[in-house]
């Protein structure tokens, strides 16, 4: 218990500091990096302006069109049910709640727990089939790289800890709660130098591809 005890305390004190500060300066560099490329000045004329055209297009890149969908609805569909799962646990469920609240000063009413273990068994099962879609899928998995599968297997695990600690179902607790935790912080370590960069960079790339195109009298 002991060890248990100072597993979780390492995970909440030093290892925390240390994927806070990685994470930080990840972001950072990520962040110089795409203002290093610049923007080329565009001397034609404007038709039209760019901030309405680039938020339209945050939105409605949010949704696939209809051809998307027909060329790859599994990957819509449990596209959209994994990410809005997690999204939901991350930001509904009660400890969650509790821990922002602590921090930050705020908080929102939580989802009841029965809710909550619904929407983790389908982000479970909806990371799982779409594993298994990238490992049968001949195209794929032959684009498929080593890092697609670590990006995986840090979200798994991190929802599926998550679960496991809070319903008491790997003992001893503090081991539960520190392998939750854990594995949050390797997802945030990685954060800044994988794939998963597209939480902060999406709705900024969306909005510029909608801007450059509506500059042009053009609808993204």
């Amino acid at each position: 218990m002991n060890g248990a005890m100072e597993f979780l305390q390492w995970t909440k004190g030093p290892m925390f500091q240390i994927a806070l500060g990685i994470f930080a300066v990840g972001m950072l560099a990520r962040l110089f990096e795409i203002l290093l490329l610049g923007r080329a000045t565009n001397h034609a004329e404007a038709r039209a302006g760019e901030w309405l055209p680039g938020l339209r297009t945050v939105f409605t890149r949010t949704i696939p069109d209809p051809g998307t969908f027909r060329r790859a609805p599994f990957d819509v569909l449990v596209g959209w049910v994994w990410h809005l799962g997690f999204i939901i646990v991350l930001l509904l469920s009660v400890p969650h709640v509790e821990l922002i609240a602590g921090v930050f000063g705020v908080s929102w009413p939580a989802l009841p727990n029965p809710v909550i273990d619904l929407l983790t068994a389908i982000t479970l099962a909806g990371l799982v089939a779409a594993l298994l879609h990238r490992l049968l899928h001949p195209v794929k998995r032959r684009i498929s790289i080593p890092q697609d599968y670590l990006v995986w297997a840090l979200t798994f695990a991190v929802v599926l800890t998550g679960y496991l600690a809070y319903h008491r179902l790997v003992e001893p607790y503090p081991l539960a709660l520190g392998m939750h935790i854990l594995s949050a912080e390797l997802l945030l370590i990685c954060l800044p130098f994988t794939k998963l960069t597209h939480i902060f960079t999406t709705v900024f790339a969306r909005w510029y591809n909608g801007a450059a195109f509506g500059r042009k009298g053009v609808r993204s």
